[in-house]
């Protein structure tokens, strides 16, 4: 996979860590789910310290993120990537922010263009970087129960044998072969083995057990000596993989060492064949664990109603599926012995669909008594003390994910999320102390649910949902209130006491259109009397409205009413000021109305539209200077003041006009 991306960020490379993260641009890389660099803290460190794409490696075992350089060309291979849905998302700014007002945004703002090309092979059983590694598959057949030492109270495991298609594979020295195998289902674990190895020519005299075998196993994506999940000799022993996740596995067998097979005296061996096994350890259906011995729970999916798209909860096989409540009793499921152990596990599967990777999985218990229960999660398999994606023991022993988010845990409260959850099965297992005395007092209920924004964004905002650029993932995001602010509107930015003062400092700035109201009172003109006094009072109510305080109208019509009044204001002082006309005045005063209405009406606070209106007044005004001033002096001086499009030329303009006959020197002018 290739991406290339231009933009017009320009970044001093070298001075990164000094830009504050609200203002820096970044670039975040996420396999399986979208990314969220809100809650990103150790990653966006690490790579400010490396500054370098080249220190992507696999992608799905974390999200990275990266600041955006102005041109940005990264090439994955196999190695780095596996089939699947990788989402990156470009961020201007991260972490908790708060805008002065909805009008404004004062945060820079960058263009960019993206280019992404993926290259495959056009057969699954072709693979590497060249397509010239082949594949082969392996085929599967059920054989029947599992021994003896795996049957727990009259269940006995089922055993899958899966095997290569030929009898026997010879490899040479130093040479590969791989092979794939996809697990449909939740299994207890892998056992890969060879079969009968033997080395050719047959008439060696070499001893195929110092053969090294080795085997080089990855989920999802093909398997080298440098990159994999598990390895091991299996001329030695064979390789277990427990809980492995449901998909595509890749197994890769190297031979090595057959050239040092007798001593100091050269090796007439070629090359070693052996049969490859591999047995698939299932448990009854409602079983799962080791041994089988634990209860296993599909949960099925309800959508909540009135709800925005994909927002549902998960309740056992056999609830009320009628029943508007999201939880359900636990102890009535827990499982009941578990082969010696002091603890017992007990594992609920949901699914989320596709399209939902934007939504958070939300787990919560209550309980009428101290919780016992430790919380494991895990993508596409069962979770363990040593497999797991996400983890809750205690209020101060849980995970440290950066999607993993625990809300007011207490002794007889759970509550936590996982932040924008990848797409898929997902199992959440409890461990808890073994019921080998039978159901024990009290209740506590439990509930699993796929929600839209945490804590329906801490009710300091509005939860809004919309879809990725594909079209195909529907996610969800906060819009927090004027006082708070992160990705769950959870951390509050400014005080209550500390927004009234800015409310009451912000509307009683307005109480300067009293010294233009009085004065055009003074001199009896009534007309520019109301419009100051008009566009005060419009203006302090707009910002009453604007800093969340009281809207006594719609946003809109109060923005509009600010903005036209307030040029009107500015257009009648200059219309006063001159020496032509009533009649030319009132002309001027009906067509300034229109214009500064369209003005106001039409995205006032766009720049385009002010420079625009302001240089076309600027001509207006230097033209009727030019005619109406006497002095050649006066008219140099006013062509300079025009070259600065400032306030400075409009008080030039209004100044000859009223003094046309006036002799001044520039300088004191």
């Amino acid at each position: 996979m290739s991406i290339a991306l231009k933009s017009s960020v320009n970044l001093d490379i070298n001075r990164i860590e000094k830009i504050p993260r609200n203002l820096l641009p970044m670039i975040c890389f996420r396999y399986g789910s979208l990314p969220l660099p809100d809650v990103l803290s150790s990653s966006i460190k690490v790579a400010l310290s490396n500054r370098s794409f080249e220190a992507i490696q696999v992608l799905q075992k974390s999200e990275q993120c990266y600041p955006v350089p102005r041109n940005l060309k990264i090439k994955l291979t196999n190695e780095q990537i596996s089939a699947g849905v990788l989402y990156f998302g470009l961020f201007n700014g991260v972490g908790s922010a708060r805008t002065q007002s909805k009008m404004i945004v004062r945060s820079p703002a960058y263009s960019f263009a993206a280019n992404i090309s993926v290259e495959g092979c056009t057969t699954s059983l072709m693979q590497g970087q060249y397509c010239n590694q082949t594949i082969e598959m392996l085929s599967c057949g059920r054989s029947g129960n599992g021994s003896g030492n795996g049957s727990v109270s009259g269940l006995n495991r089922n055993m899958v044998t899966c095997r290569n298609n030929f009898e026997t594979s010879c490899l040479g020295d130093g040479e590969m072969k791989i092979y794939a195998l996809e697990i449909l289902q939740i299994v207890e674990s892998l056992t890969l083995s060879i079969q009968n190895p033997m080395l050719r020519p047959l008439n060696s005299t070499g001893n195929s057990t110092r053969v090294d075998l080795m085997c080089f196993t990855r989920y999802g994506s093909m398997a080298s000596a440098t990159v994999h999940d598990y390895s091991g000799n299996l001329n030695q022993s064979p390789l277990v993989i427990h809980f492995p996740k449901v998909g595509v596995w890749y197994f890769s067998i190297l031979a090595l060492n057959l050239s040092k097979e007798i001593g100091g005296a050269p090796s007439n061996v070629s090359n070693v064949c052996y049969s490859l096994e591999l047995e698939e350890l299932e448990c009854p259906s409602a079983k799962a664990g080791p041994n089988c011995s634990s209860e296993r729970y599909m949960l099925q999916t309800v959508l909540r109603k009135y709800s925005a798209p994909f927002e549902s909860y998960y309740l056992p096989d056999g609830e009320n599926m009628m029943s508007d409540a999201a939880d359900f009793q636990l102890e009535p499921l827990l499982s009941n012995h578990s082969i010696g152990r002091l603890d017992a596990w007990t594992y609920f599967l949901l699914n989320v669909p596709r399209g939902a990777a934007g939504a958070s999985l939300h787990v919560r218990l209550m309980s009428d008594r101290r919780i016992n229960y430790e919380i494991y999660a895990r993508y596409g398999g069962l979770p363990s003390l040593v497999h797991w994606d996400y983890y809750y023991v205690n209020e101060t022993n849980s995970s440290n994910s950066m999607f993993f988010e625990l809300y007011n845990s207490s002794d007889e409260k759970v509550d936590f999320y996982f932040l924008y959850v990848r797409e898929g099965i997902w199992t959440i297992a409890l461990r808890h102390p073994n019921r080998t005395g039978g159901i024990s007092d009290g209740r506590t209920t439990m509930s699993i649910s796929l929600e839209r924004c945490p804590k329906r964004c801490s009710h300091h905002g509005d939860c809004k949902y919309a879809l990725d650029a594909s079209g195909l993932t529907s996610y969800s995001f906060c819009t927090c209130d004027r006082n708070h602010g992160g990705f769950d509107c959870s951390i509050e930015i400014v005080s209550y006491q500390g927004h009234i003062w800015r409310s009451i400092a912000v509307i009683a700035t307005n109480l300067a259109a009293l010294l233009p109201s009085l004065w055009a009172l003074h001199q009896r003109a009534f007309a520019e009397w109301v419009i100051y006094s008009s566009s005060g009072i419009a203006s302090a109510l707009y910002h009453a409205c604007d800093s969340g305080t009281w809207c006594v109208l719609s946003f809109g019509v109060l923005q509009f009413m600010d903005f036209w009044l307030s040029f009107m204001a500015v257009v009648t002082t200059f219309i006063y000021l001159t020496i032509i006309d009533e009649v030319l005045k009132r002309a001027i005063h009906a067509a300034a109305a229109i214009i500064t209405s369209l003005m106001g009406v039409t995205k006032a606070t766009r720049v385009l539209y002010q420079i625009s209106a302001a240089s076309l007044f600027n001509e207006f005004m230097f033209e009727q200077a030019r005619k109406m001033a006497k002095q050649r002096m006066a008219v140099e001086y006013c062509e300079h003041r025009k070259e600065t499009v400032s306030i400075g030329f409009y008080a030039c303009w209004v100044y000859w006009i009223s003094h046309g006959n006036t002799k001044l020197e520039p300088r004191k002018q």
